[in-house]
This record gives C-alpha cells, sequence and structure tokens, in this order.
C-alpha cells in the first residue's frame, strides 16, 4: 500500500491520523474554531460544508475555504458536503438536501478553486458525479475520499469489502465506510472487513468505523487492524461516538507504541 501525502501528513504510514471535523454554520464561528487547532493533536480537519449556512453560494464557500485554509497553515483541509440521508437525517431535511447534479458541481467548483486539500464524495450519489469529481480533484492536485454512511445497521463482512473495493475501483484515493452497530458482533464484523480488504485488496489507505458508543472501540484500534484515520471531536462531534481529541490521541499513541 502507497501512503497518501496531504502537506506534511503521510496518511496509511505510521499511528492513525486524527480528522476533526467543523460543524458550525457561521463563518465567523468556524474560523474562530479553526484558530485554535494548532494546540491539539489534529492531523487533518474536515469542513462540513453541508452545515454551512452558505452553502448554497459556491463562491461563499470558496472564499470561506481560502480563509480556513490561511487560518490552518500546514494542517491539509477536507471539504465534505455530506448529503442528508447519508448523515441520517429526516425526510423533510433530505427534501431540501441539494441533488446529485448540484452536489457534484459543487464539489467541481471547490476542486477547481484550490482551496482544498481533500475533498469527500458518496460512492452512492451516482457514477457520473463520482467521475465527475474524481476527475476534477484530480486534475486540481487534491485527493479524494470516497465514502458511505450506513444508518441502518451493519452490512454483511463481504458487502462492505465491496463497498470499499468499490471505491477504490472508482479511484478514490482513501475508501472510507461508516456503519451502525446494532450488536456487539456488528462491531467485529466491521473490523474483520478492515482487515480483510486492507490485508487482502487495499493499495491505498482506508478509513473504516462503527458508529455510536457500541462501536467507539472501531476508532482506536485501526492502525492495528488496517483503517489509517479515525475522526476526533474538538468543540463538537460530527457524528455519534466520536471521541474527544485529546484522549483519542493518547489511545492511538499507546496503540502505536505497542505495534
Amino acid at each position: 500500500m502507497i501512503p497518501v501525502v496531504v502537506k506534511n501528513c503521510k496518511i496509511g504510514e505510521g499511528k492513525t491520523k486524527i480528522i476533526v471535523p467543523i460543524v458550525a454554520p457561521k463563518r465567523e464561528d468556524i474560523l474562530a474554531e479553526a484558530s485554535t487547532f494548532h494546540s491539539i493533536p489534529v492531523d487533518v480537519v474536515e469542513w462540513r460544508i453541508d452545515l454551512y449556512e452558505g452553502v448554497r453560494d459556491a463562491a461563499k464557500v470558496i472564499e470561506t475555504a481560502g480563509m480556513l485554509q490561511d487560518v490552518l497553515k500546514d494542517i491539509p483541509l477536507l471539504v465534505t458536503y455530506r448529503s442528508a440521508i447519508e448523515g441520517g437525517k429526516t425526510q423533510e431535511e433530505i427534501d431540501n438536501d441539494l441533488s446529485p447534479e448540484a452536489y457534484g458541481d459543487l464539489l467541481q467548483a471547490v476542486c477547481e478553486s484550490g482551496k482544498a486539500d481533500l475533498v469527500d464524495v458518496e460512492i452512492f450519489i451516482g457514477d457520473a458525479v463520482v467521475k465527475q469529481v474524481i476527475d476534477a480533484a484530480h486534475a486540481n492536485g487534491v485527493k479524494v475520499i470516497a465514502s458511505n454512511h450506513d444508518w441502518k445497521g451493519t452490512p454483511s463482512q463481504s458487502d462492505i469489502v465491496y463497498r470499499l473495493r468499490k471505491m477504490q475501483d472508482a479511484g478514490a484515493d482513501i475508501p472510507k465506510i461508516a456503519v451502525t452497530p446494532t450488536c456487539k458482533k456488528d462491531v467485529i464484523t466491521l473490523l474483520a472487513a478492515t482487515e480483510e480488504m486492507a490485508s487482502n485488496f487495499a493499495d491505498c489507505p482506508l478509513i473504516t468505523m462503527s458508529m455510536r458508543g457500541m462501536g467507539g472501540i472501531s476508532r482506536m484500534v485501526g492502525e492495528a487492524l488496517g483503517s489509517a484515520m479515525t475522526f476526533g471531536a474538538a468543540a463538537k462531534a460530527s457524528a455519534p461516538g466520536q471521541i474527544d481529541v485529546k484522549a483519542l490521541s493518547v489511545v492511538l499513541e499507546t496503540i502505536h507504541n505497542s505495534l
């Protein structure tokens, strides 16, 4: 497996890298939170633009992304629009979400602006949109995390591996899957799928996790089983089960030193 290098961050090499999300809706709060990140253990910052009040104005999104890059300096910026259905939202929120076409156009504009180091594209948003975003990203030196979030449960081990391979085959630099456990065995299924994918099929780094409190262990043991990145919470978590970033860093360092 070849590591993915973004600025000074080598993803897929050494200790599990920590992504910290920003979920504030207002520009001033987004930038204020980002200004505190040089004092916490963070490798990549994810800006959730679906929660930004100016998300339907591409120019505002790009302007704010540029300001974020200025504040973050050497910390890579991941720009993510999490669709309502993949964010576990209500039917009303799903109905008011961006269309797949608008989603693709927005992420393409972000890639072409040079104001993101990585972008997230949902692998099941539509093959044409996925290709649009990946092509735009790679044409502009932006790395791609292809993702899938299953809020209904945990697929079978073979299905999880299939989804991750689909992302890799589509040209993603880093495949990512998040699933919802309904029992302890679901967490084991996710971890087993991670190991299978990493050992048998992956030629790039992976991100896998089981959500909610029950799946918390999956956010900590990635380096041992094949998941190269995990999410830690700073001001506010972006998904259930995210662990405080400082506590998470201690655990990841302990696991790294034991391997």
